[in-house]
């Protein structure tokens, strides 16, 4: 099967920042061209799509590095060659500011050189006198420092009492435990409010909320079997305090943990614990606005999902069927997050072919959140999510086949870590945010969908503070652990699934609308999809806050129409990832 120019892109790019952590491989001048003729790969794939310019861009900027280690010139001028290229063929691009930096910088450099020459020429003559008269002032300067210091430490040494040397003494021999200290946020008086988790055999989350931000520290410590105390993990709050209504012990008892407690570990530091029954990793991470501490744990095979189990081993929720004269429906039309779905055996194994068996769609914010304000300003990003959800999930069922989640289906406030936890406990193999964008500039419009990763420009960075309730600032201090976070995320498989999404909703509703704007897939840190075990994607359907689109939104024809779009990228993915499996479903049909 052919790849696209955006598969391209995505799976250079995931390659490209591994063979940035191997030392090794950035030695030698062949492993970096390779990378570069996989961006150009990229770009002469589609030219003018929406990638082309990043493709171009990440040409000019390998070889600027490899400029860096080479020092041939031959480099310095393809990378100022593919940088023109893009200032030519993509003025408008947010690559463009960056490209015209880069040969700044290398202007800058020639003349750095060219003065170097001519001062090099004048202070040749002096030169030898400077050197010596140097070396002269360097060393009476480093001999007086050696007498200084010796008469200093004498001095101190006599004004130390023998109690003082005796304590400092005894206490360099005892050897502390110093555990990891996590604290990129300013410390403060704070409050632990609360202690919140979900949880399937395999995976629990559990978050400690707080009032306000605090930094911590975190300890994994072994079985005590002599003293009966089971592994533990615990997180020391610092500069924190216990709340008066907290409950402080929350019971699990699921196959992982036993239970979390919480206890004012010492008059400044609240410790929260976690009682384990057995784990094979772990991960721990903050987010802000609220303050919110996550706990991520896994069981020994945190790689388990219900698709990648073979189909004899596969388990599901079934129940058996009631015994009633009135007939029940297959499907349910809407789904909360605890409600078990009620299927037929043959569609589930119809679903199970297919590899996708279960999705979750999360229709953004809700109750006491907003989300955008529209142009009409009684129009809210809420509903208008919510009821494209609803929408999709009919669709889904009836098209795919698949058992469908929501998150949601009232108006109802979910924090973001706890859309991530459904999905997770659930088990599901696609997770799919639904929101509106929106822009302080009304003129502003299009569509575009977004996977977890880095933010690559100012817009994504925008995109992602606006649903995370958060400052630009949070996101870039996000951006230094997300690397760590995202080492089992389904970033490959989440970019082909953006691809397909993003292609098929431009191409449909070109078809019936005038001026949609396709403004490509993008990656972003999004609260809602960190942590996500599956393949998940951001869909911004439309902008809200723009007139003409504003309209569209609120129209049940347009509504329907997006979702048959997404859908059908929903379709490709399945084919793309099991060739057979949609015809297996629809025998006959063109898949």
């Amino acid at each position: 099967m052919a790849i696209t120019a955006e598969e391209q892109y995505y799976r250079t790019e995931v390659a490209y920042k591994n063979f940035l952590k191997d030392p090794e491989k950035l030695k030698y001048r062949e492993n970096w061209l390779v990378y570069i003729d996989e961006f150009r790969a990229a770009y002469r794939l589609d030219p003018s799509g929406t990638l082309a310019a990043a493709a171009l861009y990440m040409s000019g900027e390998l070889y600027k590095e490899l400029y860096k280690r080479s020092f041939k010139s031959s480099d310095k001028k393809q990378a100022i060659d593919l940088f023109q290229r893009l200032l030519k063929r993509f003025p408008t691009s947010n690559y463009r500011r960056k490209a015209e930096s880069a040969l700044k910088a290398f202007s800058k450099t020639r003349g750095a050189k060219s003065s170097v020459k001519k001062e090099a020429v004048k202070k040749s003559s002096s030169e030898k006198a400077r050197v010596i008269k140097t070396k002269v002032r360097k060393e009476v300067f480093r001999r007086s420092k050696q007498a200084y210091k010796a008469n200093r430490m004498k001095k101190s040494w006599q004004e130390k009492s023998w109690q003082e040397r005796k304590t400092r003494l005894v206490e360099k021999s005892q050897p502390k435990y110093k555990p990891p200290i996590i604290s990129p946020y300013i410390n403060a008086d704070t409050t632990i409010m609360n202690l919140r988790f979900w949880s399937n055999p395999n995976y629990t989350r559990i978050v400690v909320d707080a009032n306000q931000d605090t930094s911590y520290t975190y300890r994994l410590l072994k079985k005590d079997s002599s003293a009966n105390k089971p592994h533990r993990l615990y997180v020391d709050f610092d500069n924190s305090q216990l709340g008066k209504n907290i409950k402080k012990i929350i019971p699990i008892n699921d196959d992982l943990l036993i239970d979390a407690r919480a206890s004012q570990y010492q008059t400044d530091s609240v410790r929260v614990v976690v009682d384990i029954k057995s784990f094979g990793t772990y991960k721990i991470f903050s987010l802000r606005n609220p303050f919110r501490t996550i706990i991520d744990v896994w069981g020994g095979d945190n790689n388990y999902r219900y698709a990648s189990v073979p189909f004899q081993n596969r388990k599901f929720d079934v129940k058996k069927p009631e015994h009633k004269k009135t007939k029940s429906k297959s499907l349910k039309t809407e789904k909360n997050e605890g409600d078990v779905l009620k299927i037929k055996p043959s569609d589930i194994a119809k679903s199970l072919a297919l590899g996708v068996r279960r999705i979750v769609i999360d229709p953004g914010h809700g109750g006491k959140d907003a989300g955008a304000v529209g142009y009409n300003k009684r129009i809210l990003e809420k509903n208008i999510v919510l009821s494209i959800g609803k929408r999709l999930a009919r669709k889904i069922r009836r098209n795919l086949g698949c058992e469908v989640i929501m998150t949601r289906s009232t108006d109802r406030f979910l924090s973001l870590e706890e859309r991530t936890a459904i999905a997770n406990t659930k088990n599901a193999d696609l997770f799919i945010s639904i929101h509106t964008n929106a822009h302080p500039k009304r003129s502003a419009y299009g569509i575009e969908t977004y996977f977890l990763n880095l933010a690559t420009d100012d817009e994504a960075i925008r995109v992602a503070a606006r649903e995370n309730a958060t400052s630009r600032k949070n996101i870039s201090d996000l951006q230094t652990i997300l690397q760590d976070l995202m080492q089992n995320a389904k970033i490959n498989e989440s970019s082909r699934l953006a691809a397909h999404i993003q292609k098929s909703l431009y191409r449909q509703m070109k078809k019936k609308y005038s001026k949609i704007k396709n403004k490509g897939v993008k990656q972003a840190p999004f609260y809602v999809l960190l942590g996500a075990q599956m393949p998940s994607v951001l869909v911004e359907t439309s902008f809200i806050s723009n007139k003409r689109e504003c309209q569209r939104l609120t129209n049940a024809t347009y509504q329907e129409r997006l979702c048959d779009a997404i859908v059908n990228g929903i379709r490709k993915y399945i084919k793309e990832m099991n060739p057979t499996a949609l015809l297996r479903l629809h025998p006959g049909g063109s898949g």
